[in-house]
C-alpha cells in the first residue's frame, strides 16, 4: 500500500511538473485571431503596436483580469478556454509586438 501511495504521488509531482505555459502565437493561433487579426468589434489588431501601448501601460495583470472577466464583444476568457494567465500573458506580448 505504501508503495502505491508513493508512486501515486510520484506520478502526480511529475504530471503536475510537465504542465507548462502555452506559447504566446500557439493562444493567438487558436483562441486570438479570430477577432485580433482583422480587429473585430474594436479589439486592437494583433501586432499593431500602436493600439497596444495604451493598454501595456495599464499593466499585463490589469489586462490578464480584462480577459477573464470580458470586455464589449469579447467573452470572458476570450476564446481561450484552457487557458492559464500565464498564457493569456503571452498571447499579449505576442500580439502588441
Amino acid at each position: 500500500m505504501k508503495k502505491l501511495l508513493a508512486l501515486t504521488a510520484f506520478a502526480a509531482l511529475t504530471l503536475s511538473a510537465n504542465v507548462s505555459a502555452q506559447e504566446g502565437k500557439a493562444v493567438y493561433d487558436k483562441a486570438c485571431q479570430v477577432c485580433h487579426s482583422m480587429g473585430v468589434a474594436g479589439a486592437p489588431k494583433a501586432h499593431d503596436a500602436a493600439a497596444w501601448e495604451p493598454r501595456l501601460a495599464q499593466g499585463l495583470d490589469t489586462l490578464v483580469s480584462t480577459i477573464k472577466t470580458g470586455k464589449g464583444a469579447m467573452p470572458p476568457g476570450g476564446m481561450c478556454t484552457d487557458c492559464t494567465d500565464e498564457d493569456y500573458k503571452n498571447a499579449i506580448e505576442f500580439m502588441s509586438k
